[in-house]
Parts: structure tokens; C-alpha cells; sequence
């Protein structure tokens, strides 16, 4: 019995301990938690409803623009996040290891640049592009931009107001007319309606070369979908191109695009061979070369962001949110400048991991493109001794044509923007070719000497720096050539 009693108790100590009301401190803190995520609660629905407003909200206009406004400042009242981040290519600090907007000097780091461009006005500057902000400036101190003529096409892919002044005067017209006399015409720098439609702002070509070399190669660039507009808007100048003149035709300095053939560097030369253009006779070794302007459109074409359907502005323009509001991003740079938002997308790897790759492959490239140098110059040099050993121009017509197809292939790669990386494969075969012809160049050189009795080496100039390389090329451009001859 008094064990029942026991377990009776024990019973109700433990029901008394379970009913037990909470402390007071205990409730308020809950309904204070409570309160807590109420409110936070609240705040995270207004912040996505603000989201989805401003995601959906239209654009407000604030002024109506014309169909050639070429003043961005103008297009900025009504896309001000754009605007703003297209004011960043003012920016002239950024460094990479190839590239960047810093205008390095390609002469005083490449000096056997000087050599191979003798005689031509990238011997006399060749600078880093800046950012699309300076470009008019750029070009008007440019000291290739000689007077008292230069042609007006100079200007076609410098000012936002070039659209207007074709559309005024003529796309002939306005090709065939003086740079210097349109100075003060075109004075607003590449922007906003260079590639948008004002009332639209669908992407547009706004420069009738692509137009044109698209038809050429029977393509309708009005195909063309929003994903590869994405890219031609920028191959309306990152592109390989040439001054075709014509009288007969009514054409004075037009621009063309060389791609009735294909866009290959064999494509382009088969086509500039066809219609027998040069840029100019090489000084040194009288080969009649093709300079590359910046084929980085057609380089591209070659590698696998393209095959993969990445457009140039998914790299170079990424986009970017800001509160509910997606736009891209009008800073175009280098990727590597931007690794988060550019190459992180697609490749999961940490930033130093993918900017070491990427410098990785550049200079493999460089690499390459160096040794295609050192072959060329040396190729021009030994031409000019077989012509000071008395050779006759049909001697030395196959080591000529060599230089030509061997430095427009070299140029193709190193004129483009990027170190090769647009399609590193594409550009290592194209070096190697380039190589491969200096080299055959030189063993035809080394060929006619042999035939003049010559079978000792040229004696080859210094040419390690600017200054050197500057005055060797001086003493061939005004005929005083060294004395090669051992």
C-alpha cells in the first residue's frame, strides 16, 4: 500500500512539473521573434514587389529621339544606367596583360614592328586602342592621320555622327570626300545608335560595308537573329577591310570588306590576289604587302565561343542587374576585367584559375607570333641583299610573293585584339603558316645569292629597339639602303 502511495506522488510531481506555466521573459521573446519575422517578412514581399515593378515598368522617355541623334549624352536622358556605364570607357588605367584601355605603345614594345611596317603609317604609330569614349580623339592624333588629304572613310568608325552625314551626302559621297574636312561634322565618339534603332532600340547595322559584304556573299544580313546581331553590331568595325577605288564606277577610298571569297585568311587573301591590291611596296624588299587591320570578327568566326553561340557582347558587354532591372553592361572591355560576370557564367572555376589559363593561351600565341616576326624581318633583309647582289625583279618576284602571304598571315593574327584568344587554335595554325612561308622566303633568297656568288649570310642590322629599328628603316624608305652584303 505504501508503495502505491509512492508511485501516486511520483505521478503527480511530474504532471505538476508539465503544466507548469511558462516564465514571463520566455513569452515575450517569442511573441518578439514573431514580430521580428513579421516584419521581415513584409520587408522581403515590398522588396520583390519593387522588383517586379521595376522589371515591368516601361521605359520612360523623357526626350523623343531623332533618327540620327548622334550625341549619347542624349540617348543617357532616357537609359541612364546604360549611359552610365558606357561614360566608364573613359577609363584609360585598366592593364591587362595583353590588353586593357592603357594606349601602350606596340612600336616601343614590338620594335620589329617598325621593320615590317616601313614605309607604312603604323611605323609611325601604332598605339593600344583606348575605350569607344575617345575614339574621335584617337583618331584626329593619330599620326597616321596625315595632311593635306586623308580619306573621309577614316572617319567611319569613329563618330556616332557618321550614320548621318552617309545619310546626308551619299555613302560614295561621303567615302570620296577629305578627313580633315569633316572634322568638325563628326564629333561625337562611337555610342548609342551606332548598333540601336532610336525608336525601337533594336540592335541595326548602321554601316552599309557589312551590309554589302554580307550580299557579296550572297547572305541577307536581315536574317541575321538577335543573338548574332549581338556580334555584327560589333563587325561593323572589328573586321579586316580595305579603300577600293574606282573611277569608272564612281568609287573613291570605299570601304569593302574582303569576304566575296569566305572569311578565312586564305578567303581574303585569294580575294585581294584576284583583284591585285596591296597597301604598300614594302621599302626593304619590295614585296607588295597587305596590312591587317583588326580581323577580330573573322578570327572569331573560327573559334569555339562561336561554334557555341556566345556573341561578342556576352563577353565584352555581360549584363548586369540592378534592383529588378537586367540591362547590359555599356563598359565593353576586356572579359578579364570582369571575370564575375563574363567567363564566371559559363565556367565555374575561381577568377585567379581562369585568368591564368587565359594568360596561359596568350602567350603561346605571342610566343608564336614573336618567332613568325623574327622570320619576316629576316626575310625582308635577305631579299634586299639579293637585290643589292644584282638580282633582277623576276629573281626575286617568288621570295616577294612569299613575304606578302607570309606577313599578312602573321598580321592577321597580331592585329587582332585579344593575343589569339578569340580562337587560339585558328591563330597558331595561321602562325605557324606564316613561319613556314618567311622560312620558304628565305631559302629562295639564299637561292638567287647562291646564283650571284654570295654564300655568306647578310649582315643584318640591330634593330632591338624603336629607336634602331626606326632609323634602319629610314636609311631603306629614302633609298639610302644599309649595305647587306657581307
Amino acid at each position: 500500500m505504501a508503495a502505491d502511495v509512492s508511485r501516486d506522488d511520483q505521478t503527480g510531481d511530474k504532471n505538476s512539473r508539465r503544466l507548469r506555466p511558462l516564465p514571463l521573459w520566455l513569452g515575450i521573446a517569442i511573441v518578439g521573434l514573431l514580430l521580428i519575422v513579421i516584419v521581415l517578412l513584409g520587408l522581403l514581399a515590398v522588396s520583390v514587389m519593387e522588383r517586379r515593378w521595376e522589371a515591368q515598368r516601361p521605359t520612360m522617355v523623357v526626350r523623343p529621339l531623332g533618327e540620327w541623334e548622334p550625341n549619347n549624352a542624349v540617348w543617357g536622358q532616357n537609359y541612364p544606367r546604360q549611359y552610365e556605364s558606357y561614360l566608364r570607357t573613359r577609363i584609360t588605367d585598366t592593364q591587362t596583360k595583353y590588353g586593357g584601355a592603357q594606349p601602350r605603345d606596340y612600336l616601343q614594345i614590338y620594335p620589329a614592328k617598325v621593320i615590317l611596317f616601313a614605309g607604312h603609317g603604323f611605323s609611325k604609330g601604332y598605339l593600344q586602342a583606348r575605350g569607344h569614349y575617345h575614339a574621335v580623339q584617337d583618331v584626329r592624333d593619330s599620326a597616321r592621320i596625315t595632311r593635306p588629304f586623308n580619306p573621309a572613310t577614316c572617319w567611319t568608325c569613329k563618330s556616332t555622327d557618321v550614320p548621318r552625314l552617309m545619310d546626308q551626302m551619299g555613302v560614295a559621297q561621303f567615302y570620296a570626300a577629305n578627313f580633315h574636312d569633316l572634322a568638325g561634322e563628326a564629333t561625337h565618339p562611337v555610342g548609342c545608335q551606332d548598333c540601336h534603332d532610336p525608336q525601337t532600340l533594336r540592335l541595326r547595322v548602321t554601316r552599309p560595308a557589312l551590309v554589302e559584304a554580307f550580299e557579296a556573299m550572297g547572305r541577307d544580313i536581315n536574317t541575321a537573329t538577335h543573338q548574332e546581331m549581338r556580334s555584327l553590331v560589333c563587325a561593323q568595325c572589328h573586321v579586316e577591310y580595305y579603300f577600293h577605288t574606282n573611277e569608272q564606277a564612281g568609287r573613291k577610298n570605299y570601304l569593302v570588306f574582303p569576304w566575296q571569297k569566305g572569311t578565312t585568311v586564305e578567303a581574303m587573301l585569294a580575294y585581294y590576289d584576284g583583284v591585285d591590291f596591296f597597301d604598300y611596296v614594302h621599302p626593304i624588299s619590295g614585296a607588295r604587302i597587305l596590312k591587317a587591320q583588326h580581323p577580330d570578327y573573322e578570327l572569331y568566326l573560327t573559334g569555339i565561343h562561336a561554334y557555341r553561340g556566345v556573341s561578342c557582347a556576352d563577353c565584352h558587354m555581360p549584363y548586369r542587374t540592378e534592383g529588378g532591372v537586367k540591362h547590359t553592361d555599356h563598359h565593353v572591355q576586356s572579359p578579364l576585367l570582369n571575370i564575375a560576370n563574363s567567363c564566371a557564367v559559363c565556367h565555374r572555376w575561381g577568377e585567379e584559375e581562369i585568368r591564368t589559363r587565359v594568360e596561359g593561351i596568350q602567350a603561346k600565341v605571342e610566343t608564336a607570333r614573336r618567332a613568325a616576326e623574327e622570320a619576316l624581318v629576316y626575310g625582308h633583309f635577305d631579299v634586299a641583299a639579293a637585290g643589292q647582289a644584282g638580282a633582277a625583279a623576276a629573281q626575286l618576284e617568288a621570295p616577294r610573293t612569299l613575304l606578302r602571304r607570309a606577313q599578312f598571315r602573321w598580321d592577321f593574327v597580331a592585329a587582332s585584339n585579344g593575343m589569339g584568344f578569340h580562337a587560339p587554335q585558328e591563330a597558331m595554325r595561321i602562325l605557324g603558316e606564316a613561319v613556314n612561308l618567311a622560312q620558304q622566303a628565305r631559302v629562295e633568297a639564299v637561292r638567287v645569292l647562291a646564283r650571284q656568288g654570295i654564300t655568306e649570310p647578310p649582315r643584318y642590322p640591330d634593330i632591338s629597339t624603336h629607336q634602331k629599328a626606326w632609323d634602319v628603316a629610314q636609311t631603306f624608305v629614302r633609298g639610302e639602303a644599309l649595305k647587306l652584303l657581307p
